[in-house]
């Protein structure tokens, strides 16, 4: 916009003047030209504003690091993204600040996030989908910290892929006990045949995902899964809740399977958190859960050196799988 203002006028002028370019209208434009690009600098293509403000006090990172670190993660992430209703986390005053969580457009500017078609949500406003790099930093670029992803893809949205289970903690029980919960709950879903894959929540918890073929409603989805972590909490009432609140899981972990009613979200695998440190969501393999030790774990400041060294844990391809009646029958008779 600076460079076609400064070249308006000019038009008007001697072909001397226009072809020589060094008066002192063009070095002025040329300066506010280099004062503009130093004030946004640009992040794959995406002019960042107040690049240097704090966006974590505890680690230093600023909002271009923030949009860098997308940049980096962008191929790792973008799968997870790629597809699906998207609802964002937005917190323009950093962590600590209030934050925004929002699954529509609003006044934001975003042009390379897409909005879905209404006749998807059709009482609210258009949902959001991000299917390339570029829609990250700009959402990055407008306060983004978190994205959060449907368990559903926008091209069929009433059949979900996907179950999930957050596992939520007692903040004082230690990290034998959430091995020991996440154990439990892959050994229920493998006695029935599913197969989860596994990732950090970027909190205190663990997520696990269970890939499905698109034949089931939310209902199935959801029903099923409330009777899992229902089954899970009569085998190990001490050990398990069943029923979401603090009060409910003193001493104990919540096995939350809230989040796949229709137009719930999770955060997305390789999607930064909100929170001091600015921990990251990730996917690892059962094998390195003992050792973890924490399920905030990797940052912005040193998931890419794993990145770099282990790439993703998780398989190509997704399995399979479905819920069956006989599944069903079995959990409701408590077999």
């Amino acid at each position: 916009m600076a460079k076609a203002q400064d070249e308006s006028p000019a038009t008007s002028r001697s072909p001397r003047r226009k072809t020589t370019g060094t008066g002192k209208s063009g070095s002025a434009g040329g300066a506010r030209a280099r004062k503009a690009n130093a004030a946004r600098p640009l992040v794959g293509g995406v002019g960042i504003s107040s690049p240097d403000r704090i966006i974590d006090v505890d680690s230093g990172v600023t909002k271009r690091r923030l949009a860098e670190f997308y940049l980096e993660v962008a191929d790792w992430l973008l799968p997870h993204l790629r597809g699906r209703p998207l609802s964002i986390v937005r917190a323009p005053e950093g962590v600590g600040g209030e934050a925004f969580f929002q699954r529509h457009m609003g006044r934001l500017k975003m042009p390379h996030v897409r909005q879905l078609d209404p006749s998807l949500d059709p009482k609210h406003a258009r949902l959001l989908q991000i299917d390339e790099a570029t829609g990250i930093i700009e959402a990055a670029q407008m306060g983004t910290v978190e994205f959060h992803t449907w368990n559903a893809r926008s091209d069929r949205i009433d059949r979900p892929d996907r179950i999930v289970f957050d596992l939520d903690p007692d903040p004082s029980l230690p990290w034998s006990r959430m091995v020991e919960a996440t154990c439990m709950t892959l050994d229920l879903l493998a006695d029935f045949g599913l197969q989860a894959r596994l990732k950090t929540s970027g909190g205190r918890g663990m997520h696990m995902i269970v890939p499905l073929t698109r034949r089931q409603d939310w209902e199935c989805a959801s029903g099923f899964a409330r009777r899992i972590t229902e089954r899970l909490a009569t085998e190990a009432p001490e050990r398990i809740a069943a029923k979401m609140g603090a009060q409910n899981r003193v001493g104990k972990i919540f096995v939350d399977y809230l989040r796949n009613q229709r137009g719930a979200s999770t955060v997305a695998a390789y999607s930064v958190r909100a929170r001091p440190g600015l921990p990251v969501s990730v996917p690892i393999a059962r094998e390195e859960l003992p050792d973890l030790g924490a399920a905030n774990r990797w940052t912005v400041e040193n998931l890419m050196q794993r990145l770099r060294e282990q790439g993703d844990p998780w398989p190509a391809s997704e399995p399979g799988q479905c819920i069956t009646w006989a599944m069903r029958d079995r959990l409701r008779k408590g077999g």
